[in-house]
């Protein structure tokens, strides 16, 4: 096996724990954002188990990248990948959404190591970044800055704008991922607020621009391996194209799959379906 080959057998298997812990947050509520979760857990495993320069007993080192979870009601899959990256013990999943817990269903940088940003309100995770990577690059300080965000924040004019100032300002050590799954609290993204051509407006803003199948592990690798590697004066941007509930057909197959509910049986039925198709070797 090669070293890549082994790379790759390691974050799918990140990328399997991250779904399972999830559902396992999820079961614990009866309820979530689930769908996001397993459709988004590829990248977060790239993410944390491959791309991210940190020290999971220092989440507050100088030193790190800065991960911006600008969507933060993707908060079950970012436990799940701290927990992976061990930043988090995997005990305290246990506690996902109770009192005093430092896993809220919603993400708050007050009560969660590792988490740089409150993302509330929509829109609001690019802005930071963008103020965060001009002040590593005052500072001197080659850290990465990623914000994580979702294609319901594209409907926020903060984004564009947040947009224009990273390009005006060259920030060549911002990178923006996006996950397209066009599903949104009120319907179909596109149907919302139609984004298209999407690749064709980052451009148009000055970004380098990729857009990959966001579930194709080693298409996830190559981009982010291609977006730190990228010698040119301006931010880039990664558009994944991931599809909810990714790994558990009938999780995918839900019509409303924004905030879930599963009856209590599914739960353990959900994991047994990530669990066999693990066994197998069928990526998720």
């Amino acid at each position: 096996m090669t070293e890549q080959e082994q790379l790759l057998a390691r974050l799918r298997q990140c990328a399997y724990r991250i779904r399972r812990y999830a559902l396992r947050m999820g079961e614990v509520q009866g309820q979530g954002y689930i769908g996001q979760a397993l459709g988004y857990a590829d990248v977060l495993a790239v993410a944390y188990g491959h791309a991210l320069t940190l020290r999971p007993a220092e989440p507050e080192w100088e030193g790190r990248d800065r991960f911006l979870l600008s969507h933060g009601h993707y908060a079950i899959a970012f436990y799940a990948a701290l927990i992976e990256a061990g930043v988090i013990p995997e005990s305290e999943l246990e506690t996902y959404g109770s009192d005093d817990s430092r896993l809220p269903m919603s993400g708050m940088a007050a009560y969660t190591p590792g988490m740089e940003v409150s993302g509330g309100s929509l829109g609001q995770g690019l802005a930071i970044g963008v103020g965060m990577a001009l002040g590593l690059k005052h500072k001197g300080n080659p850290a990465f800055v990623y914000n994580s965000m979702s294609d319901g924040e594209l409907d926020e004019g903060s984004t564009w704008e947040a947009a224009m100032g990273a390009a005006h300002h060259r920030l060549d050590n911002l990178i923006c991922l996006v996950d397209i799954n066009n599903q949104q609290a009120d319907g179909p993204s596109g149907k919302v607020m139609g984004f298209e051509p999407l690749a064709d407006k980052w451009a148009a803003f000055g970004w380098h621009v990729q857009r990959v199948a966001g579930n194709d592990l080693p298409a996830v690798l190559a981009a982010f391996d291609a977006a730190r590697a990228l010698k040119a004066p301006q931010p880039r941007v990664i558009l994944f194209d991931t599809l909810m509930g990714k790994g558990v057909p009938f999780l995918e197959q839900r019509e409303k799959n924004h905030f879930i509910r599963v009856d209590p049986p599914e739960w353990q039925q959900a994991l047994q379906i990530l669990d066999q198709s693990q066994a197998e070797g069928v990526p998720a």
